[in-house]
């Protein structure tokens, strides 16, 4: 029997309905055309991962959208990476404080090679941070990496970092992958046919839907292919044309693959950190009482547990309680339209004159579902919302050169807390920084500035907690909440492991048995 929410899912709540239509007809079509194409499978020695963007830039250099970030964690190698619990520990050296503002790092013995075959030195190194920090290239991570003030190599594999000031969380930022100085000189596209050091060597990308890697040890083909509809995702697992999916499935799909004995399901608590951000410089956003109403209005708690099916949990910052600069208790916004509605009058707005704010939003369905769902509980409130979905491309362009009122997004991947001057101190309004909403508060960016000198765990973690009242009180960005994180494979996949911070690491180890290929079965519906 087809699943009943394909074909017609309503989900009610005390405050909300939403109804979900999917033709039957059209399902078994849909059905019918993907399983009748599984005579021409794909090569079965390939692994396929199913994603929802494709990789926007695969030079770690500008790269900052996760599809971007997590392959290009496989294509080339850092100079230092993270324990589960956001440690910073060596990757390609190690490293001495020579003073509080002097580190020195050397590359460990047996460093891989460059997949051009040349060998990794500190000039590499040297070469890539120096073009990070170059004005005229104008990488978003330069921000964060202008405490650097300079760098010298008296040997092929020792580095000293000098700088400008004391930071004691400097080795947590150096984990962009290292690029050939050689090529950088010669301005090599790393974007389109990246060289690094990393455990996956790049092929080719077909097209824009796929990008094939090769894995150094054996010789494994993997294959991203974007499919940015998660049903079609869905059906192409089941029909055997990928064989991973991770994240970005709305709850009625994890629902009914978690009950397919054909497919494998890991789950694991995230913390990738979903919000509303905004533009400040917007006469509309740019009030702090309409953000505050915006905040109010928001019945997260049902969302979590009507849409996310309790597959999340609520945030009230930017790290979760257990992070060590998480705060553990801090009150929030709770649910109170009719708070909102107070403070939409406080700002000259009422039942005649009511605010208008654009959402933008992707073009994936989840994601609008979610947006038409704060559409409705902010009109409920007196606030008109005009949704504008966009594919990827065009979105994360529009967020990342500030063109937007109101939008929904995550940060995903975030350890350490210099995402506070990545993103919103005021110094770093992109392109030199992810402040994209144009925040400035002397207050945030001396709590920033405090923080980064502090040597002392406990002061640090009070200035960190400081902050992110401030952030309430101020509101650069709604907290939303911290989605959990899915993987689903076929049972021809062993050895992947889903990785708490939602990263691939998990190719590394993973292995295809084609001896066990096989179409799921799907009968028909019951009518």
């Amino acid at each position: 029997m087809i699943p009943q929410f394909l074909i017609s899912s309503v989900r009610k709540s005390p405050r909300f309905i939403i109804i979900i239509h999917w033709p039957a007809t059209l399902l078994i079509l849909a059905l019918g055309l993907v399983f009748g194409a599984c005579s021409s499978q794909p090569d079965p020695n390939t692994i396929r991962m199913g994603v929802a963007q494709a990789p926007t830039n695969l030079d770690p250099r500008y790269a900052t959208d996760a599809t971007s970030a997590r392959i290009n964690r496989l294509l080339y190698s850092r100079l230092v990476d993270f324990e589960q619990d956001a440690t910073p520990v060596p990757s390609l050296a190690t490293w001495v404080q020579q003073s509080p503002t002097h580190y020195v790092f050397t590359l460990r013995d047996h460093v891989p090679e460059f997949h051009n075959g040349q060998g990794v030195t500190s000039q590499d190194i040297k070469a890539t941070y120096e073009s990070i920090l170059s004005p005229h290239n104008a990488s978003p991570h330069r921000g964060v990496l202008h405490i650097i003030d300079r760098m010298e190599t008296p040997s092929d594999t020792e580095i000293s970092f000098y700088l400008k000031r004391t930071d004691p969380f400097f080795p947590s930022y150096l984990v962009i992958g290292i690029l050939p100085a050689n090529l950088i000189a010669n301005r090599h596209p790393f974007s389109d046919h990246p060289i690094g050091n990393g455990p996956f060597r790049f092929l080719d990308r077909p097209d824009e839907t796929r990008v094939r890697l090769v894995r150094q040890t054996d010789g494994q083909l993997v294959e991203f292919l974007r499919i940015p509809d998660p049903t079609v995702r869905v059906l192409k697992l089941l029909a055997g044309e990928i064989q991973l999916l991770q994240n970005d499935l709305p709850p009625e799909l994890v629902a009914y693959l978690a009950n397919q004995p054909t497919l494998h399901l890991q789950q694991s608590r995230g913390a990738n950190f979903a919000y509303l951000g905004f533009n400040h410089q917007d006469p509309l956003t740019g009030n702090i009482l309409v953000r505050q109403a915006i905040a109010h209005a928001i019945n997260r708690e049902d969302i979590i547990r009507y849409v996310f099916q309790n597959r999340a949990r609520q945030a009230q910052a930017l790290f979760p309680p257990d992070h060590w600069a998480g705060p553990v208790q801090l009150t929030g916004y709770p649910y109170d339209p009719d708070r909102a509605r107070t403070l939409l009058a406080e700002a000259g707005f009422g039942i005649s004159h009511r605010p208008t704010l654009i959402y933008k939003t992707s073009t994936d369905p989840f994601r609008l579902r979610l947006a038409t769902i704060i559409q409705d509980q902010l009109s409920r409130v007196g606030i008109d919302v005009v949704i504008q979905s966009h594919d990827w491309g065009t979105f994360y362009g529009d967020i990342k050169t500030g063109r937007f009122q109101m939008y929904s997004l995550a940060w995903v991947g975030v350890k350490t807390p210099d995402i506070f001057r990545y993103a919103f101190h005021s110094q770093s309004i992109p392109p030199t920084g992810a402040n994209r909403g144009r925040f400035a508060s002397p207050i945030a960016d001396h709590l920033i500035e405090q923080a980064e000198v502090s040597t002392n765990r406990t002061e640090q973690r009070t200035l960190y907690h400081d902050l992110q009242v401030h952030f309430l009180e101020t509101l650069p960005y709604i907290p939303l909440w911290f989605e959990d994180h899915i993987c689903f494979s076929s049972t021809e996949i062993t050895g992947y492991r889903l990785e708490s911070d939602g990263n691939f690491d998990g190719l590394l180890q993973v292995q295809r048995n084609t001896s066990t290929t096989h179409v799921a079965s799907i009968r028909s519906p019951a009518i």
